[in-house]
């Protein structure tokens, strides 16, 4: 398998685990903390903005760590080789509300390389386009 030239960061890629290979235990397990967590995690920005950093709501839709897929649930762990406690940027809210990033700095927080992170704003910027998102948008801000 090639590696992929990360300059001086040598973070490892990201690990996905299937839904299929979770025991009862482990779904049990993930149900049980979801429940606990759930009752502690802030339910609006305003509640987490001044929260702990790194954010210790791993569950959370905007926490960096892991991607859960809605359709197969199959769990993505974006940083495996690293620690939640031990990540520089963990919430997505944090580095949107800074505004004005690179590539290069998007790429590193996602555990990414910067051609992907192209062509994703490339995918995504197409969406937009085909769904008028964009020109709804515009006349929102001009009227």
């Amino acid at each position: 398998m090639a590696q992929r030239d990360l300059g001086d960061d040598k973070r490892g890629r990201s690990l996905t685990i299937p839904a299929t290979r979770l025991t009862r235990a482990e779904v049990a397990e993930g149900i049980a903390l979801a429940e606990w967590m759930d009752y502690r995690r802030p339910a609006v920005r305003a509640e987490c903005v001044n929260g702990p950093r790194p954010c210790p709501y791993v569950s959370c839709k905007h926490h960096l760590y892991l991607d859960v897929n809605p359709v197969t649930g199959s769990i993505k762990i974006n940083f495996p080789d690293i620690d939640v406690t031990e990540m520089e940027e963990s919430c997505a809210l944090d580095v949107a509300e800074r505004g004005g990033q690179t590539l290069e700095e998007v790429g590193a927080i996602m555990n990414l390389t910067r051609e992907r992170i192209r062509q994703v704003e490339v995918s995504g910027l197409e969406r937009l386009q085909a769904e008028d998102f964009a020109l709804d948008l515009e006349d929102a801000f001009t009227s």
